[in-house]
């Protein structure tokens, strides 16, 4: 556990000190939101999660991929693969949940929600989903810029695809559709249960994929022997 969070600290540290991107990707939500403010409430809700959700993700693929040049080094000093993993995750749910915090705040003040509480697991469940969404990504793709045109795709996806299909339920986000609903809609609690379980099942998908890759790229190889000569 120590080392998990010697981990996360590092990460944080990494990312906090980036303060112009971190700004500026911090504001991506807002824009979200105030795009449609006026005209249609509901959606700018909507828009605002799924703006943090790509915020949430895009930090984590930046800390995946600029974690694989250090992971060899401290994989070598005794962490083990799963420390390694936790700890870049915990850190960034840690970042992503401050920042919904403070747009469930907003969110609140600003319109008249019947349920801030369900606004409150909207935004979590966002940033819980992302986070390995975007750590996934960070592992598969080689650069930085492939993994953003990739969330950018997921993202445009996720905006354009009709909910009610059953192929938008294999988008990681789709959770996000329905608890969005319940939310702002105030149906009935069917869509907070599809959604939950929805993220639920995303989040073990992702976590467990991105685990077991991490632990084959860091895994143990067999020192090399010398024979002596004859």
């Amino acid at each position: 556990m120590r080392k998990t969070l010697i981990v996360a600290e590092m990460v944080a540290r990494d990312l906090l000190r980036r303060r112009g991107a971190l700004t500026l990707l911090a504001l991506v939500p807002l824009a979200f939101y105030l795009a449609r403010h006026d005209d249609k409430v509901g959606q700018s809700i909507r828009f605002a999660t799924l703006g943090l959700s790509w915020t949430v993700s895009t930090l984590a693929l930046f800390a995946g991929t600029a974690a694989k040049g250090a992971e060899p080094r401290l994989r070598i000093g005794g962490y083990r693969p799963g420390q390694l993993y936790a700890g870049r995750l915990v850190a960034l749910l840690g970042i992503g949940l401050a920042l919904g915090a403070a747009y469930w705040a907003v969110i609140v003040v600003d319109q008249d929600l019947q349920r801030p509480g369900a606004l409150a697991v909207l935004i979590a469940v966002s940033v819980v989903v992302a986070a390995p969404m975007g750590l996934l990504i960070g592992a598969v793709v080689p650069r930085d810029l492939e993994g953003a045109l990739l969330l950018i795709t997921l993202l445009g996806l996720q905006f354009l695809m009709d909910p009610a299909k059953s192929a938008a339920r294999l988008l990681p986000l789709w959770s996000n559709r329905e608890i969005g609903t319940y939310t702002v809609d105030r149906t009935d609690a069917g869509y907070l249960q599809r959604g939950l379980l929805h993220a639920a099942l995303c989040t073990l998908l992702l976590v467990g994929v991105t685990a077991a890759l991490t632990s084959v790229r860091l895994r143990r190889r067999r020192h090399v022997r010398f024979s002596s000569a004859a």
